[in-house]
């Protein structure tokens, strides 16, 4: 990627918000990663310069660098002036946008980032924030030789490249797989700050300009290999985990169904189907669940509904969202594990007559998922398109993690700062 002619190889737009103060000290601890064979020049962005300075001097304290406030640079731009956001993107090799809600905010980024020459990455759980920047930009951002990326956190990089690396570690053809989150926590419970409340608020709040624009995208379905996935009722019991599940409601299923589709249409590789479900342990926690999800649910259908989960997070959600985010006690203590329940055929087995012949159970487990293990996916993305741009698809455009990074060793990249991928078991039945 071009980066000689550009002050910065990153910068992080949206740098003093909740989750860019922590993207901040991932991008400081990878300035100084003790791998490094070259100089890592960044800088950070937003509207005003004395919170930005505060966030780089925690993250000099938090990190015991006192000159880091000195080495990174500060660019003053604001979401409301697209002038500001061209002066932002003509600096910078890769910009990390922050800032969201993206259906809000993401679009006039990613606009100055191609007019500008600039790559962009995001974390945005949007399903219809994603699919509408693909339809719109994918072009736009080809001719420019840029690369969009978004979600590339926790929604959906653990999700979306642990597909393909069940599939690369089957010694077959994978048809279909099932992905249970386990969110673990410590004493003091869990926490997620309401800026994924909102997200999620404003999602379900426009769900059927989401299925009108998938049916004005008029995408040919992909073929289906081996038998159906089906899906599992709404709160099912998972034998393997020993637990019950329910759906899983962030991108996870949108994105990896793209990735999926590109790389059957782009690399002929053979289409996996998915389904995504979040483990929610015994009976006591799916009553309290259904009872959240179903106030959620009726609130969110009314424009008085949605300001009330919004003025109230923490009494709608149960106590899972609030306006503080977590403490760091609390990121301290969380983990995640993904596990994946794969099956398909082994080679030279015909995939239209026969059952399914092989299973395979492969897991990505990481340390908290919301502020630790979404800035290293997202920085590791970063370093993965500035290192590794032999691997990445020759021309530019707006793709998934999985399109985009299915050829790179960003799971190598993972795996060295504690997103970890491993095969648990593989039979032949």
């Amino acid at each position: 990627m071009a980066t000689e002619q550009r002050p910065f190889h990153l910068v992080v737009f949206g740098a003093s918000g909740f989750t860019g103060q922590f993207v901040t000290e991932e991008v400081a601890r990878e300035q100084v990663d003790p791998e490094r064979s070259s100089r890592l020049p960044w800088a950070v962005a937003g509207r005003s310069r004395e919170k930005l300075q505060r966030v780089l001097e925690k993250a000099a304290l938090k990190l015991g660098r006192p000159t880091l406030s000195s080495e990174v640079g500060i660019i003053i731009c604001d979401i409301a002036n697209p002038a500001s956001l061209d002066e932002m993107a003509k600096q910078a090799t890769v910009v990390l946008n922050c800032v969201g809600p993206y259906r809000f905010y993401g679009e006039p980024v990613i606009k100055a980032c191609i007019e500008n020459g600039a790559s962009c990455i995001d974390i945005s759980g949007e399903p219809q924030f994603l699919e509408l920047m693909q339809l719109k930009y994918h072009e736009k951002a080809a001719d420019k030789g840029v690369y969009i990326i978004g979600s590339s956190g926790f929604d959906s990089i653990p999700a979306d490249l642990g597909v393909i690396y069940t599939r690369n570690k089957m010694n077959g053809t994978l048809t279909a797989v099932e992905s249970f989150l386990t969110i673990h926590s410590g004493p003091e419970g869990l926490s997620i700050h309401d800026g994924t409340w909102k997200s999620a608020i404003y999602g379900f709040g426009d769900q059927s300009n989401l299925r009108k624009l998938r049916n004005a995208s008029n995408l040919k379905p992909v073929p289906l290999i081996g038998p159906k996935l089906k899906r599992r009722w709404p709160i099912s019991y998972c034998r393997e985990l020993k637990g019950y599940s329910i759906p899983f409601m962030g991108s996870d299923v949108s994105v990896v169904k793209r990735t999926q589709r590109y790389l059957y249409e782009n690399l002929e590789e053979s289409p996996v189907q998915y389904a995504a479900y979040v483990t929610v342990g015994g009976i006591t926690s799916v009553i309290k669940l259904m009872f959240a999800g179903l106030f959620f649910l009726f609130f969110v259908r009314f424009g008085i509904g949605r300001q009330l989960l919004i003025k109230f997070p923490w009494f709608f959600s149960f106590g899972y969202f609030s306006k503080q985010g977590p403490t760091q006690k609390q990121i301290d203590a969380a983990s995640f594990t993904l596990t994946f329940f794969g099956q398909g055929y082994s080679q030279g087995l015909g995939t239209d007559k026969n059952k399914p012949n092989i299973k395979i159970c492969t897991q990505v487990k990481g340390p908290e998922a919301g502020y630790v293990a979404t800035p290293i996916a997202m920085v590791q993305a970063a370093m993965t398109l500035l290192n590794d741009a032999s691997d990445l698809p020759k021309a530019g455009g707006v793709f998934t993690p999985g399109a985009a990074f299915s050829k790179t060793k960003l799971i190598d990249r993972l795996n060295k700062h504690g997103i970890e991928f491993s095969v648990i078991s593989s039979s032949e039945v």
